[in-house]
């Protein structure tokens, strides 16, 4: 008879003589069980990646309360982003900036708060004056060249510097690699887009306004803010979702540009373009297929919002619809498109040289 022959040792996990079978553990095949696929990363307890989950979802919820209680519009409200685009080659995309808010509030970098982590890029932020609420660093930190410099130029800022603990950064970081050292950045107070163009019309001069369409990254919203801020635009306007939002990134790449001037949000775009052409503004909406070159705008002298895409996507097939006309940035080589900063910057110029110079 087989080793395994007996109906009861199949059973039990057990050879004739009564040993546990070798794998079993002494328990039948039917019986074992494994613990199932390993779990990704976000759900693991304990992985620094499940910590970082945790804080966004609390930072989430803290938002949408704020936002709750300040009776402002959320995301969730957009419906200019369906489906289809204008051509695919149709790489544009753009932002701007602008002044403190009419009730005198500094601007900060964010619906929700955001915290920095890490030496270098602590110091960036400082240096660039990207507005900060707090700094905490570790105690017994080892000091350097870089905290000395962070330590000098919080205290410079009036920025609060207040002594935490390694679980303290921890959770403060989200598990992110800090050094030692965080940074919590000022929440942005963003304007309505009626503000941008109260603001040209107190200054007495036609409004340019450049809105955005899917442009996913902060530092090009940085980027363009200098742009806009050099050609003597009025404010940025972006949607709610779906788009960047002023962040310490966005502050470094504009040089301070964010401090001078507003950038608006929106929960539908295509609604707020079309108030703006119900109050007098041509909407132009930058394409690689569009009929007119850019600089042959006959209407740059007047109130005009530059809608700017995404790269690669292009503008929404909803907002260039409600553009009034679309135009081109015309370059050598037609397969190749834009980055969104660069486009802007173009455009704004050829704008900016068809327009009376601010007195």
């Amino acid at each position: 008879m087989s080793r395994g022959g007996s109906t009861g040792a199949g059973r039990g996990g057990r050879t004739k003589s009564g040993k546990p079978r070798p794998g079993t553990g002494g328990y039948g095949k039917r019986r074992l069980e494994g613990k199932g696929p390993t779990p990704p990363a976000h759900q693991r307890p304990g992985h620094p990646a499940q910590r970082r989950a945790a804080a966004a979802s609390r930072d989430a919820v803290r938002g949408e309360s704020r936002g709750d209680s300040q009776g402002r519009g959320r995301p969730g409200e957009s419906g200019d982003r369906a489906a289809g685009r204008v051509s695919e080659g149709s790489g544009y995309g753009a932002r701007a900036f602008g002044d403190r808010a009419a009730g005198g509030r500094p601007r900060g970098a964010g619906d929700v708060p955001e915290v920095v982590a890490g030496r270098n890029s602590v110091l960036e932020s400082l240096r660039a004056k990207v507005p900060a609420t707090a700094l905490y660093a570790g105690p017994r930190m080892d000091s350097d060249d870089r905290v000395r410099e962070v330590i000098r130029l919080a205290a410079d800022a009036g920025i609060p510097m207040i002594e935490a603990g390694r679980p303290e950064l921890d959770r403060l970081t989200g598990g992110a690699v800090h050094q030692g050292l965080a940074l919590r950045i000022r929440p942005y107070d963003y304007a309505h887009a009626d503000d941008l163009v109260d603001r040209a019309r107190a200054a007495g001069q036609e409004p340019l306004i450049v809105a955005l369409d899917g442009v996913t990254d902060p530092r090009n919203l940085g980027a363009i803010a200098r742009s806009v801020a050099a050609f003597g635009g009025h404010g940025v306007l972006i949607p709610a979702r779906r788009s960047a939002r002023v962040s310490a990134g966005s502050w470094k790449a504009s040089a301070g540009a964010l401090a001078r001037v507003p950038v608006a949000q929106t929960p539908n775009l295509v609604r707020a373009l079309t108030s703006y052409q119900e109050a007098g503004l041509f909407v132009v909406g930058l394409d690689a297929a569009g009929p007119i070159p850019v600089d042959e705008l006959d209407i740059a002298d007047g109130p005009l919002v530059l809608v700017i895409g995404s790269e690669g996507r292009g503008l929404s097939r909803l907002v260039a619809q409600s553009c009034d006309l679309l135009a081109r940035i015309p370059v050598t080589a037609a397969t190749e498109s834009l980055n969104a900063g660069v486009a802007a910057g173009i455009a704004l110029h050829e704008v900016a040289r068809r327009r009376p110079s601010p007195a």
